[in-house]
């Protein structure tokens, strides 16, 4: 195996070990795009592990730096269109395939950064600088390999990505406290009579029931929003783009299951509901394929 098919092959192990449920969806993709897409979530995934799970004993200066050399050299890389690195090699060969600007890895990486030193977000407007780096341009890095006949496409992508992000935010309130993040606006949950303090005590209240369903009802709008752009794709990546708008903002259906309880108890998609959605995508996709 040469360096390049040993990167590809690296970021599918990160793909399928850490992102479940993205590693499903791609699974219902023509194998030809599969290994762009493992090249994508790579680079997202291992900057992920710099700031979140990478080497959890060091400082937060010790992993700014982590993340800037290795962003930087990865940046650097992509002007050049070579790279020596693991993950980089794959996202080169990838960006280049597709020419997928560097603008959207640019904005990934100091969204990433923030992540070290920003605790929390006054407004939604505040929350959407980071939202855009972290989940936006994955959906605008995806279109090119996905195939766009319609330029439309981006902008639905765009929401999808954000839909997804915001879902995530609701699902894991309890594990980002942890952190000592919070990503639901503060001005918004004050408009709930929510406080900082009062998630951070971790009991489910009438007011903070009131105010997820205010942050679910705009991820189902945004899923809105987003569905025109799944007919905007080439026909054999459609499945795999309604699997994952199922089962990613499914998550906030997940969460009224629960009675809205993400302090106590994790809102999951069940191994059947994966299994189910999954089928109906890939029986879409071998229909499209004749």
């Amino acid at each position: 195996m040469d360096e390049l098919a040993e990167s590809y092959a690296e970021c599918k192990r990160l793909n399928a070990l850490h992102g479940k449920t993205y590693y499903l969806a791609t699974l219902l993709l023509p194998k030809s795009k599969r290994p762009y897409v493992h090249a994508l979530y790579g680079f997202a995934r291992y900057a992920d592990e710099i700031v979140d799970d990478m080497a959890s004993t060091l400082t937060v200066e010790e992993k700014a730096q982590a993340l800037g050399v290795w962003g930087e050299k990865i940046l650097s890389d992509l002007k050049s269109g070579e790279s020596d690195d693991a993950i980089g090699r794959a996202l080169i060969d990838t960006v280049n395939r597709f020419d997928i600007p560097h603008a959207h890895f640019e904005a990934f990486l100091h969204s990433m950064t923030m992540d070290l030193t920003v605790q929390e977000y006054q407004t939604y407007e505040d929350l959407m600088e980071y939202v855009y780096g972290s989940a936006a341009v994955i959906g605008l890095e995806m279109v090119p390999v996905l195939g766009a006949l319609d330029d439309g496409a981006y902008e639905c992508a765009k929401n999808l990505g954000i839909a997804f992000q915001l879902a995530n935010f609701i699902r894991d309130v309890g594990e980002d406290l942890d952190r000592g993040r919070i990503y639901l606006p503060i001005t918004e949950l004050a408009q709930y009579g929510v406080t900082r303090q009062m998630l951070e005590e971790r009991v489910l209240t009438p007011q903070i029931v009131e105010a997820l369903k205010f942050q679910i009802a705009r991820v189902r709008t945004l899923q809105a929003q987003a569905a025109p752009g799944i007919l905007m794709l080439e026909a054999k990546s459609r499945p795999c783009i309604e699997a994952a708008s199922t089962l990613y903002c499914g998550i906030v259906d997940e969460v009224e299951k629960i009675g809205y309880d993400i302090f106590n108890k994790r809102a999951t998609t069940s191994s059947p509901r994966r299994a189910r959605v999954a089928g109906a995508a890939l029986l879409k996709r071998l229909v499209s394929s004749r």
